[in-house]
């Protein structure tokens, strides 16, 4: 079984449907509302577990109704928590799911990011085959190179800017602007740049360079919530097993696919 370790944030996340964004001073009727543990590193923990593979999540987490909830719904799908607990709130977001796929997210509070300092289980990253990093600190960056290989995300932008920070291979969207943006400006820190490009699948440049092919929907497009952060962790399952960057870029294409077409995180 491969070894992932996922290092990042949790959100709490209110999933509310509706047949258009709220318009300026009126009333809009919900189609239907759920709630569930989402942000980038809940998402990928569970795409992870999905896939099979054995998956440590290092998160922060508020001593809160949400936190608790969080850890219930990731433990229940297999994932094993590292929890580093929290005086301040687990953050909360809103998201609104439009018909088609499209969705917007309003995020509350402060993003609880893990430290290298928490007392977690943190050398089992010595025996993870990769590690997908979306948040923390210096020194929790620092735990994950104890893995074979490190995939990150630009929002983790601040510590990815540090100096002697380098990881394996960094994805982004090149449709959101905020992310191309930061992901040009850590770009150094890389030895691999791999860009999503939606339908129109994507390409990778650095130490070597390609392109992939968008996987084809099994079914209708229902939610484009967590598709971003499941193809990165997909991605980092295949080179964390040894496949090449291509084979590693059609599983993570396939599992974004695959994400679309559900309601709420994967």
């Amino acid at each position: 079984m491969t070894k992932i370790g996922v290092i990042g944030h949790v959100e709490w996340v209110d999933f509310i449907s509706v047949p258009h964004l709220p318009v300026h001073g009126k009333i809009l009727h919900a189609q239907s509302a759920f709630a569930r543990a989402g942000g980038g590193g809940a998402v990928a923990a569970s795409v992870l577990a999905e896939l099979g593979a054995e998956v440590d999540f290092y998160c922060a987490l508020g001593r809160d109704t949400e936190g608790d909830a969080a850890v219930a719904q990731l433990e229940a799908r297999g994932v094993r928590m590292n929890v580093a607990w929290r005086e301040q709130p687990t953050r909360r977001a809103v998201t609104f799911l439009e018909p088609g796929g499209e969705r917007t997210i309003i995020t509350l509070g402060d993003r609880l990011e893990p430290r290298g300092s928490d007392d977690l289980e943190w050398g089992r990253l010595m025996h993870a085959d990769g590690v997908y990093f979306t948040a923390g600190d210096a020194a929790a960056l620092n735990h994950a190179n104890d893995a074979r290989i490190v995939v990150a995300t630009p929002r983790a932008r601040s510590v990815l800017e540090a100096d002697g920070s380098v990881v394996y291979a960094l994805v982004f969207s090149e449709g959101d602007v905020d992310e191309r943006a930061w992901a040009n400006r850590v770009s150094s820190h890389a030895r691999l740049m791999v860009a999503t490009e939606g339908d129109r699948g994507g390409r990778w440049w650095g130490e070597s360079e390609g392109r992939w092919s968008a996987a084809p929907l099994p079914g209708p497009p229902r939610d484009a919530y967590g598709c971003g952060d499941s193809f990165a962790a997909a991605f980092t399952l295949g080179l964390g097993r040894g496949d090449s960057v291509a084979a590693a870029a059609k599983l993570g294409a396939e599992a974004g696919a695959r994400a679309l077409t559900r309601v709420g995180a994967p």
